[in-house]
């Protein structure tokens, strides 16, 4: 049974990986037990690791803000960082003394029930995030329990020295030591893609003292020490030993498997548990959940501490005011008989003792300036907001069943703020799957779909395009030169000045039939190729088959994949070796079988048409790694002959020509170049015939330079591969496409034309970063490209570096100078410079240059180092930054952001847990920001300044009857007035101003994406805002407090002649202001539903309710009867209503009357066109006008790509046309 298991491939014997070389670290030894390596590890015995000093961390991992403990002093701690609530929590203390200006449940309910709220929904949305790491941590493994036998575990449940078994595509529960897989000699192949960005399998091999250990039954006496140095962030560093059998073994990066990454192509793989829970690798790379609050949030704090600043400002008025006028009174007004009274805030004989009194009573009496409802009615709209972003079904992917997710609601008005974008690119931008596009044999491009870029500027300038772009290839047949004669005649580029809304990824009706293929119409996935010349066995009737037959040879043969059931058929150690092979299989290749020294290959035969099976021996494989950029197989036929094929990078292959081999790189270097400038990953084939003799020589130096040890034994093997790699004999480029996800192109458009950078942040080489920021439309073929690196020469001496970067930033930063805005940049970053720069005295300097340009790519970073960078932008540029990823190697980023979100793709949900918002993909992102990150920063700024109007025109009223009274700190409204007019009526409307309210529609969002930009200047709550805001509500307080004593002092409220008393001026300015505050939330409506109707109205009408009601109970004492058989019988009531909102209205009416008629925001005009259904189509001219502005300043993106297309073909027809005449010319002559 086991042999049917085991893989009889010994893949040691073939490669050259890094991984199978032996070693040993004399140095390790003496650093075992000093500080940073002291961790013993007694394997499949865990139980001595439940006591000290050995007992270490459980394998439990939360992502949680809070633990049952915590919760209520860390929520409460966040609930009192609002300077409001602080001042509240005063207020009901001083509630309870005789000091207190209102009923002391008055002002306790409002304060329990605001804290209240916001810590149930705290803890709500902590539960959630509980949840999702219940899912992590309850995921099962097999664990051996003793004598051989495997039982099934929660990976919270394991624990330090715990042996388990992780079957194919499994992750690994935590840092393991490899002891054997299903491969004899230990060998398993691990994606690591979660950690650090990488598509490319790692190998991994066990050390061969434990490869004995392949059977479950192994492990019954199994034991064994490992000494290894302390849990660290280092995903790329291991130093340990395991001692086993009384003898000490080297421990390598080799034998470590990280948490996280996942078991691929390797049936099973057996592990001890190093490091568990906290102490993993993974987990010291993401940072605890941080408390996040927007910007909007934080200037409102600062507005609270304008709003007490005046009113400590009017309580001292009052207070000096009340000292003043109780000393005169007790002479001026012997009325009063303050003289031996026992109150103290009126003694004239101690006026100081009372002006303080006066002064802490006015502090409560004037706490409507402070709008404490306004916290919890912004929980409760961020709440219903996050609601309304989770249930819009156009965020919903239909292919995986998942929609957008808002994990926290405290962030929805900066989604409307953000101005910068970090992104990670696998499983981000892209679906980390290849696809075989296109090919150049022999000097011939094949494969010529043309790019929806190329699609839509041959519809701007009413050409063809992609046979545009053969004839300046070269191409130099009869029909190539005709076509170009035509579209040089033709051609116009002020024709047909046709709308882009057709040239997106996703196609219209109109799409061009040679844009390629669906997946859909294909069939074939990895196959994305149409051309009549190569398909269907068409290649063997082409004049140059040797040739082909040698460039297929080299896809069938030079790989490391092996054949597998499935959907592909095949499994390799990169997707692109997958999609080669799936291509070859369409070409006539088949590549069938695998043994341990050859290959089997059922092929096409020119002569006859006819499938064959042949078999090639397998001498040797030298691996593509990052440094020779290339990858060779040895092969002998059945005929005998040996041949070398060989792939790589076209810098690298092109070195190695012989002289007789470079017969097409001219057309080749073309062909390289149009498929990168289409954002393909490319690579160059190659081969040489090798004679017997020289191969036996070779091999003897080679297989010394394998079986050597030291530190050497890399730059022998390199030395001896360079041997054989050299005299090649070029066939041509092959081109692979990083599927990107459905819409990424067009996303990024728009967000361009929002006017937000995107940064690209990954882990994958800097070609293939390139490639996809072709790919989707970040860069351009007319960009300017700033490589910041670091030689090879220099990279071990840190000072020289140091050097080495200044120069180059110096250098860049003096292009800026000379070029200005002439030319766009591109800054493109690799692992070790971005580490010199954020570690030094380089940081600003860096920064500096990175912010001016358009793009930013970073490559070959670590999970800290994205962490890092996306700290030191938000530090050094004070902007708004989200982050954007997919896998546990975002976590540090998506934290560190001031906003986080998750792809909640494949690749498990660490970045979805640690995430504030989650996506089910990239293409999301432009409806979360354009559209509802717009409305709701639109909507808290309306509502904040409503808040503030409301509340500052309401209390000043108090303040200005403290004064019309004499300072006497007496109340002008009814106790439970004041409760009611935040608690019910005037709460509801603003709840559906900040939950409904839409300045524009969603479709006009997309069109005019420049509109996103009034969030990131902060126009809708700036201070020029904020404090015209309150002028305004200063104005509307003293017409409500003015005219309505004007009107009602003088006259009589019944036929008796009764005047009105205090409580019928307040009753009546109470009414005045009820109608003022809630028609003016009606001015301020831009989108109105009958819900916003029935709660601005009701609320108005429940005021009067209230009054009937509360009137009529005995409990109401001053405002016993008031409304039923005073005010509401007196005509001067209803008139003076009507007379005092109207005029507290006014200003605010002449106000936006001027400016949308004479200094109209965009916006504005907008919205005219959008009402006035007028341009609805976009056919008119001054709708164009307005979507091209978005799109003028625009540098990057799907637009700005086509715009750079355009110019560029229209020079090269200017070109062309130019030597097309002279050559006339001089014929003639």
């Amino acid at each position: 049974m086991r042999e049917k298991k085991k893989h009889k491939l010994k893949w040691s014997k073939l490669y050259t990986f890094s991984c199978l070389r032996p070693g040993a670290d004399d140095q390790a030894d003496r650093l075992f037990g000093q500080p940073g390596f002291s961790r013993v590890v007694f394997c499949n015995e865990p139980r001595l690791h439940r006591s000290k000093p050995y007992k270490y961390s459980g394998n439990y991992v939360s992502t949680t803000k809070y633990n049952v403990v915590t919760f209520v002093p860390i929520a409460l701690f966040e609930q009192f960082r609002r300077v409001a609530n602080l001042y509240f929590l005063l207020a009901a203390i001083l509630s309870l003394t005789p000091l207190a200006a209102f009923n002391r449940v008055s002002v306790v309910a409002p304060l329990v029930f605001v804290i209240g709220i916001s810590m149930i929904k705290e803890a709500v949305e902590d539960w959630n995030r509980f949840l999702q790491d219940r899912k992590v941590n309850s995921r099962k493994v097999l664990v051996h329990a003793g004598e051989g036998l495997f039982v099934q575990k929660s990976w919270e449940d394991l624990a330090v020295g715990d042996v388990v078994k992780v079957s194919k595509n499994e992750y690994f529960p935590s840092d393991l030591l490899l002891l054997s897989s299903s491969y004899e000699d230990g060998l398993c192949y691990v994606e690591t893609m979660n950690l650090d960005g990488e598509t490319n399998l790692k190998a991994k091999r066990s050390l061969e003292s434990t490869l004995s250990l392949d059977e479950e039954a192994s492990f019954r006496d199994f034991r064994a020490t490992i000494r290894c140095e302390d849990p660290n962030p280092s995903l790329y560093t291991f130093v340990g030993n395991l001692i086993l059998n009384e003898e000490t073994h080297s421990l390598t990066p080799a034998q470590i498997l990280l948490r996280d990454s996942k078991l691929r192509n390797t049936e099973f793989a057996y592990g001890a548990v190093i490091f568990s829970g906290g102490d993993t690798k993974a987990v010291r790379n993401s940072t605890r959940s941080p408390s996040k609050r927007s910007r909007v949030e934080r200037t409102m704090d600062r507005v609270i501490y304008l709003l007490f600043g005046v009113m400590v400002f009017i309580s001292l008025v009052t207070a000096v005011g009340s000292a003043v006028f109780t000393m005169k009174s007790d002479v001026e007004r012997w009325y009063l008989r303050l003289h031996g009274g026992d109150d103290e805030l009126f003694d004239p004989h101690r006026a100081a003792l009372s002006g303080f009194l006066q002064f802490v009573k006015a502090l409560m009496l004037y706490g409507y300036l402070i709008p404490i409802s306004l916290y919890v009615s912004i929980e409760v709209v961020k709440v219903l907001q996050a609601m309304m972003i989770n249930n819009d079904l156009a965020m919903y992917d239909e292919a995986t069943g998942k929609a957008v997710e808002a994990r926290t609601s405290n962030l929805n008005e900066e989604l409307g703020q953000v101005e910068m974008i970090l992104s990670d690119k696998t499983g981000t931008l892209t679906c980390n799957q290849m696809e075989f596009r296109k090919c150049s044999i022999e000097g011939i491009s094949f494969g010529g779909e043309v790019t929806e870029v190329d699609l839509a500027a041959s519809r701007r300038m009413n050409i063809d395009v992609e046979r545009h772009r053969f004839s300046l290839d070269g191409a130099s047949d009869s029909t190539a030169r005709s076509v170009e004669m035509l579209d040089l005649f033709t051609a116009d580029g002020s024709t047909e000045k046709e709308g882009l809304s057709g040239g997106g990824c996703g196609g219209g009706k109109g799409r061009d039939s040679r844009v390629s293929v669906s997946e859909k119409e294909r069939g074939i996935k990895g196959f994305n190729f149409r051309d009549g010349r190569l398909m269907d066995k068409m290649w063997i009737y082409r004049s140059n088959v040797g040739e082909m037959l040698m460039f297929f040879r080299v896809m069938a043969l030079c790989h490391t994949g092996i054949p597998v059931e499935g959907e592909a058929g095949y499994e390799a150690e990169s997707p692109e070796e997958v999609a080669f092979l799936v291509a070859a299989r369409q070409f006539g290749f088949r590549f069938y079988q695998r043994t341990q020294s050859a290959m089997v290959v059922e092929e096409v035969d020119p002569m006859s048409g006819a499938e064959v099976m042949r078999e090639y021996k397998l001498l040797n494989l030298l691996e593509f790694n990052s440094s020779r950029k290339r990858m060779s197989v040895i092969v002998r036929n059945e005929d005998g002959e040996i041949f070398l094929f060989c792939k790589g990078a076209d810098e690298v292959i092109f070195d190695r020509l012989s002289d007789g081999g470079r017969t097409y790189q001219q057309a080749t270097v073309m062909h390289l170049s149009n498929y990168a400038e289409d954002g393909l990953r490319t690579m160059v084939f190659a081969y040489r015939r090798v004679g017997a003799s020289e191969y036996e020589k070779w091999s003897g130096v080679f297989a010394k330079a394998k079986a050597s040890v030291g530190p050497e034994r890399d730059e022998l093997l390199e030395s001896a591969s360079d041997m054989i790699e050299r005299d090649l004999i070029l066939l041509g480029a092959v081109a692979v496409e990083d599927k990107l996800q459905k819409g990424v192109p067009e996303c990024i458009d728009k967000l361009a034309q929002a006017g937000l950078k995107i940064w690209l942040l990954t882990g994958d080489k800097k070609e293939t970063a390139v490639n996809i920021g072709f790919a989707c439309s970040l860069l351009r073929h007319d960009m300017e490209q700033l490589h910041l690196s670091t030689s090879n020469e220099v990279q071990m001496k840190a000072k020289d570096a140091k050097e080495e970067i200044m120069i180059q930033l110096q250098r860049f930063n003096q292009m800026f100078i000379e070029e200005g805005e002439k030319s766009p940049f591109a800054l493109v970053v690799d692992g070790k410079a971005l580490e010199l720069c954020l570690n030094t005295n380089l940081s600003e300097k860096f920064l500096s240059i990175a912010m001016i340009c358009d793009v930013v790519i970073c490559c070959r970073v670590s999970p800290k180092q994205k962490a890092s960078i996306t700290r030191r932008v938000k530090e050094y540029s004070g902007k708004t930054i989200l982050a954007i990823g997919d896998g546990a190697n975002d976590v540090g980023m998506i934290q560190e952001a001031d906003i986080g979100v998750g792809i909640s793709g494949m690749e498990g949900m660490q970045a979805v847990m640690a995430s504030d918002f989650s996506l089910p993909e990239f293409r999301f992102l432009e409806r979360l920001l354009i559209i509802h990150g717009q409305w709701c920063y639109r909507r808290i700024s309306k509502m904040i300044l409503y808040f503030v109007y409301k509340n500052v025109a309401f209390g000043l009223t108090l303040f200005y009857y403290n004064v019309f009274t004499g300072f006497s700190g007496q109340e002008f409204y009814d106790d439970w007035y004041m409760v009611m007019f935040n608690v019910l009526l005037t709460s509801l409307p603003v709840v559906a101003l900040g939950v409904l309210e839409q300045d524009v529609s969603s479709d006009v969002c997309i069109k005019f994406p420049a509109l996103y930009k009034h969030g990131q200047q902060n126009k809708c709550f700036s201070w020029k805002r904020i404090l015209g805001w309150i002028s305004n509500a200063i104005l509307t307080s003293l017409i409500l407090f003015t005219l309505p004593i004007s009107i009602l002092s003088p006259s009589a409220l019944d036929r008796r002649g009764s005047p009105a008393d205090a409580s019928h001026l307040g009753a009546a300015t109470y009414t005045c202001a009820i109608w003022a505050v809630n028609c003016q939330i009606a001015l301020i409506t831009s989108h109105f539903t009958w819900i916003s109707h029935f709660l601005i109205w009701s609320s108005i009408l429940s005021w009067y309710a209230f009054l009937s009601l509360y009137s009529d109970a005995y409990s109401a004492a001053a405002a016993y009867k008031v409304f039923p058989d005073q005010i509401s019988a007196a005509p001067v009531y209803w008139l003076a209503t009507l007379l005092v909102v109207a005029a507290a209205l006014m200003p605010y009416f002449v106000h936006v009357a001027v400016r949308r008629s004479f200094y109209p925001a965009d916006e504005d005009v907008i919205r005219e066109m959008e009402r006035t259904e007028r341009d609805a189509a976009g056919e008119s001219a001054v709708w164009e006008r307005e979507q091209e502005r978005s799109k003028r300043e625009t540098q990057v993106g799907y637009s700005a790509r086509v715009e750079a297309k355009i110019r560029h073909l229209k020079e090269q027809l200017q070109r062309k046309r130019k030597s097309f005449i002279l050559s006339v010319t001089n014929s003639r002559q």
